[in-house]
Order: structure tokens, then C-alpha cells, then sequence
């Protein structure tokens, strides 16, 4: 029985006598209709008043009362806890209907608003009469939304089974192995929806799951179903509605689809994803659909939300979440009518704020911040030693306090409202609601809570410097110096002014072919302002424009790259940021500016250079190359502007070090794949084929693991294949089998690596290949196998184990993993391979000793320390009869598959951080200097630009980190090679 029953005085009590007749005539006339509701209240004449107060400062309450009266006798009877577990099991079973067959549509809508209604109800009763607290109706509400939305999801997944749209896995389970990912963010995603609230709901599905009949029409299908979806929510019916639904936090929401796939999503989030996206997605979580892939995406997701330390670019973000909240909130003095309980000063966006903030600055390092809830956020930086627990207490006091006064608001007509009324009597009814006598009290109480937050957020952040859009005098006619114009040059931070004013002059002139046309000049004038501003705030400012304006004078047309400069001012620094950190990209775009068109595509940024995506790209832009020469020079410009768009999504942050390494990795791959089906054409044209000729190209180093550089040349092998009886080809010039492949080879080299007015794609190194320099340029199979399973070193097999063809065809690359896969399965000694791989390193160290401390590949505990232990582990474990994927070579993979089983848990997380950090440096430097990298001489932008690529505040920090990784590795690789 509920406790309302035994109430002994309502704590809300309303002055207006008129409208507690009304209300109390409504009561008795229902006592007449219900019986239920008769017995109840003749018993009890305390609940009796307790309902009239209540019922008469809330119509909405009211109109549930009134059309279903046994909906509050089923209220009264029941205690709060035992009705809700009922109703969310309604709301989630009502995709089936009461013989558990699948129900209609108009079935399922019926019942999740019967529920909500009934939900409402009897939460909006505990909560007035303060026997339950907000935390338990934000968390009610919140499992009522996901159970409704479950069930929704499962009668539409099951429907479009029906009409053979999609193949489910389990039909009396919909939604599970589906793929479809239903996330809730905002106050749905942290269990504290508000009484009356939209739901925030973003829906994504995995291609992967494969439940889709024709893939190409799976965001269609996805985006009916949850169109459908927020027709079953939200729809006005006789039985009202459910939630109203709002998809907006979902990526780009003005162009993308309603449903989004995963790996579109991840492409955005890691591309382009914002800083309020970032806040959002702390909140997030799995509701409905797919729970296991949901989490599974969460959890990918993590990097985008968390980062590892507090570096410049976080408190950027930061600051920009802060500038944001502010536009939108208003930053009026406090009057408590009309005040916004969410979004005015003091209110509850600033505690959620406040939270989120410091989730956003430590959540990387420190995994316990990464709360859902906002009182559950605060109490993990208390414990965290980042608030002190007095504040913590004062802020979740406040907090409830707000979200109380904000489910009274939204109780009195179930409208998603956060404003407090104007108007006195309307006021007044918020007052009482709340448990006070009068506005004065509510007035004092309210403002209390609201100023305490305000000094607690203002202590957060100091207060902004107004940004302003006066630049001073730029005037650049007429032949002599304007002096106004060099003061305001000089303000902005060039050494030079009088050649930095003349050097925009010659851009207004027209003397490049970039700033000829009339629309050119007026874009490029619209734009040196802000522009000049930029390159002010570099290192050497003087000379970052005159780099850029070697850059201009070499671009064929300049009005679409001043237009997209002029609309996007992030493009903008990144150019400044090329000009003064990168030497090598900016050596490259002036010799080449047709590179930096690949910048003009905007979604550039948002897209992973995947295989499929370099693959689709090189394919339109081959298109109408026939000539071999064509296609040569095609495959270097193309391969030039893939490399440079990869290396400026390094540059941005949009990929990390490691993903650069297989990105450009995919890139050679594909590169030497179309090289050699060219230099095979030509073979063919000239000297015919050999019968069952084959060829696979055996990538080794970088290549093979899927690591390489901007800077990394191409280690391979030519592995070649035919029949027994071959003896020579069958065209005009034919050629014995060991002539052709040996031209073969020497052609594809020449298409590599010779330099053409385009450059060349990649130096290439084949001194891997079976006796080096001194064998064959091109390998038969046969002779390959006996090789290596004959004459080859233990150091050669290291290299071996990295291996994996990057070209050629399919059946012989087949036979060469096979081949590669027998030679590494022979046993062998334990104490012989420790030996060979301790003698090897000790060996290194003396005749190729380090540079200097920032030699990642060859200090103690470098990158050599790291590949040669995950080197050993493979030979040892091959020999055991373990056998990875051949396309799974690389470092990281090793020490995922065999670090963690055979070295420990933290030991191959050591690695693993170690391996990140050398990668993270090494890809910058290799990216933005040509040759030897001296940090003694760096430029600073380019330090600070390492400096965010591995998330540390400081040199010194780097150095420190450097210092005890590097002896970290070398420990581990003693231990290793001792035992």
C-alpha cells in the first residue's frame, strides 16, 4: 500500500479556495465513477486534501485524473517501486501483444502511452508530496524512455523482417545481433531525463551485422525505421503521446541521414567531430537496439571523448564549449521570475558544466571520471582530489534542488519548459509546489542555490578578453608605404613591415596567375585581414608569408581556394602552421601547389584514407590514362596529393601516428599494385607471357607491418612463379623466364623510383631479398623457399615474420604466405634464438649507435628494442605451431596477440605506450622535415606541434617521458632476452 495513504498534511497547500472546490467536485464525482477510488479515499480524508492540492495547481495532472480514474486508484495503491517495475515491463513487452504474438503498430503506440501516462501520474504524486526524491524520477522516467524505445525498435526491425528487408538473427529477439546502435545522449543517456523531457537520441547501424538484404540500401532502411520510430513516440493520439524525440545531436544533422553507419560515424568523429560533440558523448550510452554493438561503438568512441593529457588543444576545446553555452544562455542578472532554472546564470547547465569540463581535462588519464550521471561526475572528482568535498556536497545539493524546481515547471501542463512564470500567481503556484508558504521564501531559497553555483563556476574559468574585429588600418594602393598600414603590420607581430606591405601589394596587382581575375582580387582582399592576422601569430611570421606567397605565385587559379580560406579559418592556420612547423610540406606545396587541392574537397578531413576510399579516388582519376607514361605520371601526382592530404590529418590530429602508418601503407600498396599491372602490360605488349607466369610482390620492413613514414622507402622482393616446362615467352621478343622476370623487375623499379616531372612514388630497396645485393633482383618461388629454409640467418627470418605480399596474383601470394608460414613453423632452441636476437641488438649498438636521445628507432629501449622482442616472441611461438593472419604483421598487432599472454598484461601496456609514443614523434618529424630531424634546431611551432601529437604540456614533460620509456623498453627487453 502506498505511502500517500498514510499522509498527515500536504506539503503543498494552494491559497486560491475557488480552485480547491473545483477540484475537490472533480474528486468526489470520480469517487462515484471508480470504485476502487471510493474505497480508498473515504478512509483516508488527509490524502484526500493531500490530491485536491496537488490536482489544482496542475492541469495536466488533472486531465489524467480526470479520463482514467483507475489509473489513480491504481497509484494509491500500489507503493511507487512495485508499479514501476510493472509499467516498464508493459512498455517493454509492448511489441507483443497479450498471447506474446508480435502486435501492431497502432497496438504497441496504445500501450507505451497508457504506460507513460500512468508513469507520469504516479511519479508526479511521490515527488509532490516529497516521499520520493528527483533521483528517483529522473531514473524511472529515464528506464520508462528506453524500455519504450526498445519496444519500439522491435516491433519496427520485426516488421521489416516480415517484409524481407532485413534477415534478423532471432525473431523473438529483434533488436540483438542487429547492428542497430540506439544511443541515448543527454539527460537519457545519464538516467536524469527531465519530468516532461525530449528524449536525445542518436541511432547508427553496423554494416557488419549483415541483416540488411541489398547493403547498398541500408541507410535507407534505417532511416524509415526511425522515422517510423518517431512517429510511434511522439504522435498525438486519444491516449496522448510518449516522448517527444529529438535526433539533432547526430552528425551533421542539416545533411546526413536519420540513421548513420558506424563507420561514417567514426570517420566524423575522428575527422570532425566538435568539441560539443565531445561534452555530449560523455553522457551517451546504449538504450535501445543492439546493445552489445552500442557499447562496443562507446567504447571506440573513447579517444574522440578522452584524451590523454591536458595539452593545448583540450583547453582550446574547453574554452570554445564555455564561448558556446554562453551565446545560447544569456548573461542577464538574476530575477527570479522569468528566470531559466537550465540555462540562466547559476542554473544547471553550469553544474553540468562544471563537470563535464574537468571529465573533458582528466577523463583520459583517470577512467573514473568518465561518469554518466552528474552527481555521480562530481562525487569521482572528489574522490579524484579534484573538488573538495564541501563544494561537491554544495553543487549536488543545488543540483537537485534545480531539477526539483524544474519538474515542478514542467508538471503543471507537461511542457518542456525551464523558465520560471512571470506572472505573480503563476509564480506562486511553483512556490507551493516546492513546499514553501510564499514567492518570498521560494525567492530566497532559489537565488540562494543559484548564486552558490555562479562563485563555484566562476572560479572555474577567468574572465574571457572580448574578442574584437578591428584590425587598424591595412591600405595597400599606390606605390609608397601607408604608415598606419606598417604600424598595425608591426602590431601584428611582423619584423618587417615595409616587405610584408609590399609583398601584398604584388598579390593586389595581379601579378600571379592566382589573382588575376576580378573575383579573385575581391576574395583575397576580403581575406588578407584575417590572414595577415594568422601568419602574425607564427614563430617567424616574415617568413611564413613569404612562404605563402611563393605558394600563390605557383597556383594556377586562386578564387576557390580564397573562398574556402575565407569561409573555414581553421584551413587557414593549418596553412600558417605549414608554412612555419613544416619545412618539408612546405617545400613541397610550393614546388607542387596542385597538391593542395585535395584540400578544396571539404569532407577531406572526414574521411579515413582507407583502401576502399584510395581505391575509388585512384580509379576516377586513372580514368582516360592510357598510355603506360600517363598512368605513371597519374599514379605519382596522385600518390604526391594522398600522401601530403594524409599528412595534413596527421598535422590536424584528425589521425594518430599509428593510423598514419597504415594509411600510408594502404597508399604504397595500392601504388605498387597499379605500377605493376602496368609494367606487366608492357611486358606482355613487348615479349609476350610465360605459361602459368605469376608474380607477387613480398613487401618486407615498414611496408609489411604497415608503418610506414612520409618519409620510408619501399623494402621488397619479386617472387616469381610459371610452369615446369616453360622454356621462354610467346611474343615478338621472346625471353627464357629468369631474363623476363629479371626485366620485369627492372622496369617496375624504374616505374617506382625514376624521377619524372612529377617526382617519383618511392624509393625502393631490395636488398632483403634471398643473398642481397648479390643475388637475383628478381626470386622464384622455389628458389625463395630453398633459400630461406637453407641458408638464411635468424636475423633474416626476424625480418621474415613481418612479411606479407602487397601485390600480385592472388594464387601465388597464397603459395608465398604458405610458403613463409612452413620456413617459420620449423623449431627451434630457446636458448639459440635469445642468443642470436641479444648478439643482434648488441651488434647494432656498436656499429650504428644512436644520434642522439630522440633516435626513436635506435636508443636503448627504441623502436628496434620493441620489434626485435615482439620479432623473438613470433619465432617462438610460430615454431609452437601458432599462425597469425599474413596481413597481420605489424608491431602493435604482435603485441596485442602474443605481449599480453606471454609478457603480462602491464608489461605489453608499456610497450604498447611506448611503441605509441615513438610512432606519434617519428610521424611528425619524417612529415615535416626532410632528412635527420635536430630538435636542437627545430623550429617551436614544430616542437609544439610534437608536443600535441603525444598530448604533453612541455618539452621537459617529453623529455621525462622519453627518458623513462626508453629505460622502461630496455628493462624489458634484458628480461626477455635473459630468459
Amino acid at each position: 500500500m502506498m505511502k500517500l495513504i498514510n499522509i498527515k498534511k500536504s506539503p503543498v497547500l494552494p491559497r486560491s479556495k475557488k480552485s480547491q472546490k473545483e477540484v475537490a467536485s472533480h474528486l468526489s464525482s470520480l469517487r462515484k465513477e471508480e470504485p476502487k477510488l471510493a474505497k480508498i479515499l473515504s478512509k483516508k480524508t488527509d490524502l484526500f486534501s493531500y490530491l485536491t492540492a496537488a490536482l489544482s495547481h496542475s492541469p495536466y495532472l488533472l486531465g489524467i485524473v480526470c479520463a482514467r480514474p483507475i489509473l489513480l486508484a491504481n497509484t494509491l495503491e500500489n507503493d511507487l517501486p512495485s508499479q514501476m517495475k510493472l509499467l516498464l515491463d508493459r512498455a517493454g513487452n509492448a511489441w507483443l501483444d497479450d498471447k506474446g504474438q508480435p502486435a501492431t503498430e497502432a497496438e504497441t503506440m496504445r500501450v507505451l502511452r497508457e504506460v507513460k501516462r500512468e508513469a507520469s501520474l504516479a511519479l508526479a504524486f511521490y515527488d509532490l508530496a516529497q516521499i520520493s526524491n528527483p533521483q528517483d524520477t529522473t531514473r524511472y522516467l529515464s528506464e520508462l524512455a528506453a524500455a519504450s524505445l526498445k519496444a519500439s525498435f522491435n516491433h519496427l526491425l520485426l516488421e521489416a523482417h516480415g517484409r524481407e528487408k532485413l534477415r534478423l538473427k532471432d525473431i523473438n529477439n529483434p533488436s540483438d545481433g542487429s547492428g542497430l546502435v540506439v544511443l541515448g545522449m543527454g539527460k537519457l543517456g545519464a538516467d536524469e531525463l527531465n519530468y516532461s523531457s525530449d528524449i536525445d537520441i542518436v541511432v547508427f547501424f553496423d554494416r557488419a551485422a549483415d541483416i540488411v538484404s541489398e547493403d547498398e540500401d541500408a541507410t535507407d532502411i534505417f532511416a524509415k525505421i526511425t522515422r517510423r520510430l518517431i512517429h510511434i513516440m511522439q504522435h498525438h493520439t486519444a491516449h496522448g503521446y510518449v516522448f517527444r524525440t529529438d535526433l539533432r545531436l547526430r552528425p551533421d544533422p542539416g545533411s546526413t541521414p536519420l540513421a548513420f553507419s558506424i563507420e561514417a560515424a567514426l570517420n566524423y568523429y575522428e575527422g570532425r567531430g566538435q568539441n560539443w560533440e565531445r561534452a555530449a558523448f560523455i553522457k551517451a550510452r546504449p538504450v535501445a537496439g543492439d546493445i552489445q554493438a552500442g557499447e562496443q561503438f562507446i567504447k571506440e568512441l573513447q579517444p574522440f571523448m578522452f584524451r590523454k593529457f591536458l595539452d593545448y588543444a583540450a583547453i582550446a576545446d574547453i574554452n570554445s564549449i564555455k564561448r558556446q553555452i554562453n551565446a545560447h544562455r544569456g548573461l542577464g542578472d538574476i530575477s527570479v521570475p522569468g528566470h531559466n532554472v537550465k540555462l540562466g546564470r547559476g542554473g544547471i547547465r553550469e553544474i553540468e558544466f562544471f563537470a563535464q569540463t574537468q571529465q573533458l581535462i582528466a577523463g583520459g588519464r583517470n577512467p573514473d571520471l568518465r561518469q554518466r550521471r552528474t552527481d555521480e561526475a562530481i562525487n569521482a572528482l572528489v574522490r579524484a582530489k579534484w573538488l573538495d568535498q564541501k563544494i561537491a556536497d554544495g553543487l549536488k545539493q543545488s543540483y537537485w534542488y534545480l531539477r526539483n524546481v524544474e519538474h515542478r515547471i514542467q508538471m503543471v501542463d507537461d511542457q518542456q519548459s525551464h523558465e520560471l512564470p512571470e506572472e505573480k500567481s503563476e509564480l506562486k503556484t511553483i512556490a507551493l509546489m516546492m513546499g514553501e508558504d510564499n514567492v518570498k521564501d521560494f525567492r530566497k531559497t532559489y537565488t540562494k542555490h543559484l548564486k552558490y553555483v555562479e562563485s563555484v563556476y566562476a572560479e572555474l574559468f577567468e574572465q574571457e578578453e572580448q574578442l574584437t574585429g578591428d584590425h587598424g588600418n591595412l591600405l595597400f594602393t599606390g606605390e609608397d608605404d601607408d604608415p598606419s598600414t606598417l604600424k598595425t603590420l608591426s602590431e601584428f607581430g611582423f619584423e618587417r613591415p615595409s616587405d610584408i606591405s609590399r609583398v601584398v601589394r604584388n598579390w593586389h596587382r595581379g601579378r600571379y596567375r592566382a589573382t588575376r581575375s576580378t573575383q579573385a582580387i575581391e576574395r583575397l582582399t576580403e581575406l588578407t585581414p584575417q590572414l595577415l592576422q594568422t601568419f602574425g601569430k607564427a614563430q617567424e611570421p616574415d617568413d611564413a608569408l613569404l612562404k605563402f606567397d611563393a605558394f600563390l605565385s605557383g597556383l594556377p587559379a586562386g578564387i576557390q581556394l580564397f573562398s574556402l580560406l575565407g569561409s573555414n579559418p581553421g584551413l587557414l592556420s593549418l596553412l600558417q602552421t605549414i608554412m612555419t612547423c613544416a619545412p618539408r610540406l612546405a617545400d613541397i606545396i610550393s614546388r607542387r601547389p596542385h597538391i593542395f587541392d585535395g584540400l578544396l574537397d571539404p569532407a577531406v578531413l572526414s574521411e579515413l584514407p582507407t583502401p576502399r576510399y584510395l581505391q575509388e579516388r585512384l580509379a576516377t582519376f586513372l580514368k582516360g590514362a592510357i598510355y603506360y607514361e600517363d598512368v605513371l605520371d597519374r599514379l605519382r601526382i596522385f600518390c604526391a596529393e594522398q600522401r601530403f592530404l594524409i599528412g595534413i590529418r596527421l598535422l590536424t590530429g584528425a589521425i594518430s601516428g599509428m593510423r598514419a602508418g597504415v594509411a600510408l601503407s594502404d597508399l604504397a600498396d595500392l601504388m605498387i599494385s597499379h605500377a605493376l599491372n602496368a609494367v606487366i602490360g608492357e611486358m606482355e605488349a613487348k615479349h609476350g607471357k610465360i605459361s602459368g607466369g605469376q608474380v607477387a610482390i613480398l613487401g618486407m620492413g615498414k611496408i609489411a607491418s604497415r608503418e610506414m613514414t612520409a618519409g620510408s622507402d619501399v623494402d621488397m622482393i619479386l617472387i616469381y612463379n610459371h610452369d615446369s616446362l616453360a622454356d621462354e615467352s610467346d611474343g615478338e621478343k621472346p625471353l627464357d623466364p629468369v631474363r623476363y622476370y629479371m626485366r620485369l623487375t627492372q622496369r617496375l623499379i624504374a616505374a617506382i623510383s625514376a624521377p619524372t616531372a612529377e617526382g617519383v612514388l618511392y624509393e625502393v630497396d631490395l636488398r632483403l631479398r634471398p643473398s642481397g645485393n648479390k643475388g637475383p633482383v628478381a626470386t622464384s618461388l622455389k628458389a625463395f623457399s630453398k633459400y630461406q629454409r637453407d641458408e638464411a640467418w635468424v636475423w633474416e627470418h626476424m625480418a621474415l615474420s613481418r612479411a606479407r605480399c602487397v601485390a600480385g596474383s592472388e594464387e601465388l601470394i597464397n603459395k608465398v604466405h604458405g610458403e613463409i608460414h612452413d620456413i617459420l613453423a620449423a623449431p627451434r632452441t630457446h636458448s639459440e634464438l635469445v642468443k642470436e636476437i641479444a648478439d643482434m641488438r648488441k651488434l647494432i649498438d656498436e656499429e650504428k649507435p644512436p644520434k642522439d636521445d630522440w633516435d626513436f628507432k635506435l636508443i636503448p629501449g627504441g623502436l628496434i628494442d620493441i620489434e626485435f622482442m615482439m620479432q623473438y616472441l613470433s619465432l617462438r611461438e610460430r615454431g609452437k605451431g601458432w599462425q597469425p593472419p599474413m596481413q597481420e604483421t605489424g608491431t602493435s598487432y604482435l603485441i596485442e596477440i602474443l605481449g599480453i599472454p606471454h609478457l603480462g598484461n602491464g608489461t605489453a601496456d608499456h610497450l604498447m605506450d611506448a611503441l605509441k609514443l615513438w610512432t606519434n614523434i617519428s610521424q611528425v618529424t619524417k612529415l615535416c622535415v626532410e632528412g635527420s630531424f635536430d630538435q636542437s634546431t627545430a623550429p617551436q611551432g614544430l616542437m609544439d606541434l610534437i608536443l600535441k601529437s603525444v598530448h604533453m604540456p612541455d618539452k621537459k614533460m617529453l623529455d621525462a617521458e622519453i627518458e623513462s620509456n626508453s629505460k622502461m623498453i630496455r628493462d624489458i627487453f634484458k628480461e626477455v632476452v635473459r630468459h
